[in-house]
């Protein structure tokens, strides 16, 4: 999307019922309660859906006893310098792919495009097979200064095995956990990313996030 002042790209799945969602997770609901063609006069509609359903954030509290929930997070942390890496293997993403890349120190803002992961999520049912990133290359990331991890399935550990340890090493030390991105036909690297969830006192958040060009908001 563009408008006279800036290059906009919406990284943002819309919600519809049918997404995909993790086993044991409700589905997305959506009713029209009141509507112009019934003679209400007014369109009125009913949301369900968790908070962990599209594109969402991860906060803290969802892996570690006592961490702090959505409506606390740093939005600074959430506005800012990113930079995007392609991956075109099945995963899962170890420290060794992680060390070969050319990425920037401090690496603060890190988004991964998976290509095995590319219309996945216009599916309805759950891809397990979707990359994710070990434990030991989430300890690494967090030692090179990382702050936000984004991923475009809905989850950034594997499916198989390590789920909760990458979530932990992650939540821990506070790094905030972006999924259910749609990277699809964006270039690998450096944008300027807004990622704003709904403000809740939650463990996650459905989020809309936009990449601008590098430094946009510079000024």
């Amino acid at each position: 999307m563009n408008n006279s002042n800036l290059d906009i790209r919406d990284i943002s799945y819309p919600l519809r019922e049918g997404f995909p969602v993790w086993p044991g997770h409700e589905p997305v609901k959506l009713s029209i309660v009141k509507s112009h063609e019934a003679g209400d006069g007014v369109q009125v509609t009913d949301m369900a859906i968790g908070c962990h359903t599209g594109t969402h954030l991860d906060a803290p509290r969802h892996f570690i006893a006592g961490g702090g929930l959505v409506d606390k997070l740093d939005l600074n942390t959430l506005i800012g310098t990113c930079h995007v890496v392609h991956y075109d293997g099945d995963g899962p993403l170890d420290r060794a792919w992680f060390e070969a890349q050319s990425l920037p120190s401090p690496i603060t803002r890190l988004l991964l495009h998976c290509q095995v992961h590319d219309g996945k999520l216009e599916e309805s049912r759950f891809f397990s097979n979707y990359v994710g990133i070990t434990e030991d290359a989430a300890q690494f990331l967090v030692e090179r200064g990382l702050k936000l991890i984004g991923i475009d399935y809905l989850s950034i550990g594997p499916f198989y095995g390590g789920n909760p340890e990458t979530h932990r090493a992650l939540l821990g030390p506070a790094v905030i956990i972006v999924e259910g991105l749609d990277l699809r036909g964006v270039a690998a690297g450096a944008y300027t990313l807004v990622c704003l969830p709904l403000s809740l006192p939650t463990d996650g958040a459905p989020c809309r996030a936009v990449l601008l060009p590098e430094g946009a908001l510079v000024g």
